[in-house]
């Protein structure tokens, strides 16, 4: 157990790496579901097409949505957006390139999903097996004397194997490798356009607005930072407040103990100075539940700027050589 809790730790501390991750799990378990889900086409004309086309449509939309639940990014996103300006502007751009970022891991398993979908051909043959042209196959349909209707409820059986009774008509086997060739050309295909798409996005994007994308990157990775570090210092503070609350509350309860602590400190005075922070530091000045209340409300509706100054140097900010920069 604490070799999963270190290694959730060491991907917690590497955002992108931990995403990463998450991205890979969901690309393999989209290819897995696939392994494990049993196609069945219902071989009925009106039916068929919808089945086909929704089970290469629906699975990737929900890895797509699933892909935005499980990052963590898209909260950050929502609140940055929603955000008041307060002390500091907005940036677009730094939005827009979290939600693409974002958008790009989400669409990993569902390429993966419609690829494989479309490499094994069940779906597409179930779709477009009452398109198929017989004449392709050196077929000629009006010398069996069959009608339009009866011809496409015939042609809905090709994907059901143990149904079809048209064999006297077309050979099923050649119609089944007749879609699946073209369901796997479609797939291929459709492996170049992402792969030629992810190397224009990714290579060629940051020689053109190399300054904007390195800006843009910077506070991108900066508000998911100072977002962490509040969470943790609220964290820190949130103990300290809860063990400073439990200790006063048993200390009012029973006057020796506070005698106790009265005593014990006063012998211990000469080491103070080398004693490591204690609750009081943690707590910062915020000792009450209201004031703790309004700190959380000014960080939501008025963020600090961000112009930084060296400490204790008050006349920088007269001078005018702080750092500015809008997110």
């Amino acid at each position: 157990m604490d070799k999963f809790r270190m290694m959730a730790q060491i991907l917690q501390s590497n955002q992108e790496s931990f995403m990463n991750g998450i991205c890979g799990v969901m690309a393999l378990a989209s290819a897995q579901l696939y392994t494990s889900f049993e196609f069945n086409c219902p071989c009925i004309p009106e039916y068929n097409y919808s089945y086909g086309i929704s089970m290469l449509v629906i699975p990737p939309i929900w890895f797509f949505l699933l892909g935005f639940v499980l990052n963590n990014n898209v909260s950050m996103l929502a609140e940055e957006w929603k955000r008041p300006v307060g002390q500091r502007r907005k940036d677009p751009a730094v939005m827009r390139y979290m939600c693409v970022s974002i958008s790009q891991r989400s669409l990993i398993a569902p390429a993966v999903w419609i690829s494989v979908t479309l490499m094994d051909g069940k779906s597409f043959l179930c779709a477009y097996s009452m398109d198929l042209d017989m004449s392709e196959l050196g077929k000629n349909v009006s010398g069996h004397g069959l009608s339009q209707e009866e011809l496409l409820r015939t042609l809905a059986k090709i994907p059901c194997k143990h149904i079809y009774d048209g064999q006297h008509i077309l050979s099923r086997e050649a119609a089944t490798r007749y879609i699946r060739c073209i369901s796997q050309a479609f797939g291929w295909l459709f492996l170049l356009i992402i792969t030629i798409a992810a190397f224009l996005i990714r290579a060629i994007r940051p020689c053109f607005t190399q300054a904007a994308f390195l800006k843009t990157k910077y506070w991108s990775h900066y508000v998911d930072t100072e977002r962490k570090m509040f969470d943790e210092t609220c964290t820190d503070h949130a103990k300290s407040f809860a063990k400073t609350c439990i200790k006063q509350y048993f200390e009012g309860i029973s006057g020796e103990i506070q005698s106790f602590h009265d005593h014990s400190r006063g012998d211990d005075s000469d080491d103070e100075d080398d004693k490591p922070a204690t609750e009081e530091d943690k707590l910062m000045g915020v000792r009450r539940q209201d004031t703790m209340n309004k700190v959380l409300w000014d960080w939501h509706t008025c963020k600090p700027p961000l112009s930084l100054r060296k400490s204790g140097d008050a006349s920088t900010e007269q001078n005018g050589d702080l750092y500015y920069s809008k997110v």
